[in-house]
């Protein structure tokens, strides 16, 4: 384990950067502002090191930017419409920083908040937030963990684990911004990408509010049960997309079992990397970075539209107020738990 300064915020905060690392050839960068993930050194099919997320060079870009790089998402992942909730008959107040919906638990969510350090050895670290009664919106006072581990099988783990003294609900997620290439490589179309998902979870609009639909994504755009390159449909006419700009929908993951498992595996041909997706929640939300025309990122460079993409899993978007979807409701004094493992090779 190694820390050294990441700046400081516009505040006068200082901000720390933690190497963690397996001893084989996977790194992982992560700062205490947002737990993000700031680099992820993977070896190519030559041997030759690249870092395969995208992201900033200090706190204050990290503070400032909107993208969520690398971030920990929390109390809440992902959209909830009209920025409202009803938790046993009680209806609470969120932000509304995504036109009348909440995105991400707004400007005070666990992504732009310090987290403290709880323990650290060399190939993991846990951070931890302490979250009050109604400080995001949401109830119950709360304290939550996430671990990032390195495992010898060339993984990073991320695992969290949160309760509250009110029964409440937590979604959490990391929005980490994948290029198997590298950072700076541009376009990522040439990746494929396969995620065991027959059905995914449409949208009403630009808003990106799902419907309630499940709906199958034979004969779609949407249609991954196959490996193939994500540049591929992504211009097609469909609506869906054209709502989206591209993808940013949530893919129903099809469970064998309870627990962890395989749901998604993308791949760049050009790097020989490989990146498998495995984990024990229900949705995972494929998006293509449609919204992050010239951003300056690590060594000044300028990050564009499509130049990565995101797999995130969560309960699906809405789901605390959709009733057809799997409810992400945690009672008082009951522990939420889950797991994301993305696990690196070559061929």
């Amino acid at each position: 384990m190694s820390k050294k300064a990441f700046g400081t915020t516009s505040k006068g905060v200082e901000a720390s950067l933690y190497e963690i690392s397996n001893g084989g050839g996977l790194r992982v960068l992560l700062t205490d502002y947002g737990a993000s993930v700031v680099s992820i050194f993977v070896k190519d099919k030559d041997g030759n090191e690249r870092d395969v997320i995208l992201g900033y060079d200090n706190v204050k870009s990290y503070e400032k930017e909107y993208s969520y790089f690398g971030a920990t998402v929390g109390r809440y992942a992902n959209r909830i419409s009209d920025a409202k909730i009803n938790i046993d008959g009680v209806e609470y107040k969120l932000e509304a920083n995504d036109n009348e919906n909440s995105l991400h638990s707004g400007s005070n969510g666990f992504s732009k908040r310090f987290w403290t350090v709880k323990e650290q050895k060399a190939d993991e670290i846990t951070f931890e937030i302490e979250d009050a009664d109604l400080e995001q919106g949401f109830p119950g006072n709360a304290v939550v963990d996430v671990t990032f581990k390195v495992t010898e099988e060339n993984a990073l783990a991320i695992i969290y684990n949160a309760k509250a003294d009110k029964t409440t609900t937590f979604n959490m997620t990391n929005h980490s911004y994948f290029n198997l290439n590298g950072h700076a490589s541009g376009s990522v179309y040439t990746h494929t990408l396969q995620i065991n998902a027959e059905h995914y979870t449409p949208v009403k609009d630009s808003k990106a509010i799902p419907t309630g639909e499940i709906a199958p994504v034979e004969g779609t755009p949407f249609d991954f049960t196959e490996a193939k390159p994500i540049g591929r449909d992504i211009e097609a006419n469909d609506t869906q997309l054209h709502y989206g700009s591209g993808y940013d929908h949530n893919f129903a993951i099809d469970k064998t079992a309870p627990g962890v498992e395989k749901v998604a595996t993308a791949y760049s041909p050009e790097s020989g990397i490989q990146m498998e997706v495995y984990t024990d929640c229900v949705g995972i939300q494929l998006y293509t970075a449609n919204f992050i025309v010239g951003q300056e990122g690590k060594g000044g460079v300028k990050y564009n539209n499509r130049d990565a993409f995101c797999l995130e899993t969560q309960f699906y978007p809405n789901s605390i107020n959709e009733t057809n979807f799997s409810t992400p409701v945690t009672k008082a004094g009951d522990t939420y738990h889950t797991e994301t493992d993305y696990k690196f090779s070559v061929k």
